[in-house]
């Protein structure tokens, strides 16, 4: 008999992020779809928590940065009403001068960030409209904050402005989707125990703590539970956004935009 518990599909669940929450939804009670490249990881995961949950896992092996691998993907949004989760995790680093930058890594960390949450977003977001229920969430960086301040790393434009992206998208999209009863949420986690951070720097002298994979996907499970659009699970202050907003706004609209500013009248 076909299951008719929900279904959550996580990108970049090999590991990290990905694999934490991925345990967190099959100890809830959902059926995964899992999304990575590294299939021999997805299948070991699998394998887990359908012993451990007794959730029904999908391993779907797929490098996101492939057009036609996000096509399967894609298709498989299509074709099944009872996923009512989207998590579009998967993505990777790159640090370095951007003039200096190999365009061809440039448009791989572009199409993983950018071009394939709007693509599985966009695919998944028609059936959670008819069915009146369903969640996309978007895993950011607090980098996407970062643009304009001198940050200890160097040589992050295309990450920084990638994660921007998903923090902008994820909340004009949450605007339009207000009274559906469907979600979108974007979290922006700080330094995490993940094999993106080394787990030695926490110890080093002076290092910032990295907060574990499953706390964060513990903000994330409680986040959706508390309809908040920005989850920042290790910000107690959630006001400092509220500020944030008011400057955009006085921003975007405290002046007439037909009249030249000042400082521009020479």
């Amino acid at each position: 008999m076909e299951s008719k518990r929900s279904v959550a599909l996580v990108t970049g669940a090999s590991s990290g992020i990905g694999a934490a929450l991925s345990e967190r939804l099959a100890r809830d009670g959902r059926d995964l779809v899992i999304v990575a490249r590294r299939r021999e990881r997805l299948e070991a995961l699998a394998t887990r928590l359908q012993a451990e949950a007794g959730a029904t896992v999908e391993v779907l092996a797929a490098d996101l940065t492939e057009p036609a691998q996000l096509e399967r993907v894609v298709e498989r949004l299509h074709e099944d009403e009872r996923i009512d989760l989207l998590v579009n995790n998967a993505g990777f680093g790159g640090y370095g001068p951007f003039a200096e930058l190999e365009p061809d890594f440039a448009d791989r960390l572009i199409g993983v960030h950018v071009r394939a949450p709007m693509r599985l977003t966009r695919a998944a977001l028609p059936g959670m409209l008819a069915r009146g229920r369903g969640a996309v969430v978007n895993v950011a960086s607090l980098l996407a904050l970062s643009g304009p301040l001198r940050a200890p790393m160097a040589g992050r434009a295309t990450y920084v402005g990638a994660k921007a992206f998903l923090m902008s998208f994820t909340q004009a999209l949450a605007v339009e989707l207000e009274g559906t009863g469907v979600q979108a949420m974007v979290v922006m986690p700080g330094m995490v125990q993940t094999e993106f951070f080394s787990t030695k720097r926490g110890g080093e002298p002076g290092a910032a703590a990295l907060m574990s994979a499953r706390d964060v996907a513990q903000a994330i499970v409680v986040g959706l539970e508390l309809g908040e659009v920005i989850c920042v699970p290790g910000l107690d202050d959630m006001s400092l956004f509220d500020a944030l907003r008011n400057v955009q706004k006085a921003t975007l609209f405290g002046r007439s935009a037909a009249q030249l500013a000042e400082r521009y009248r020479r």
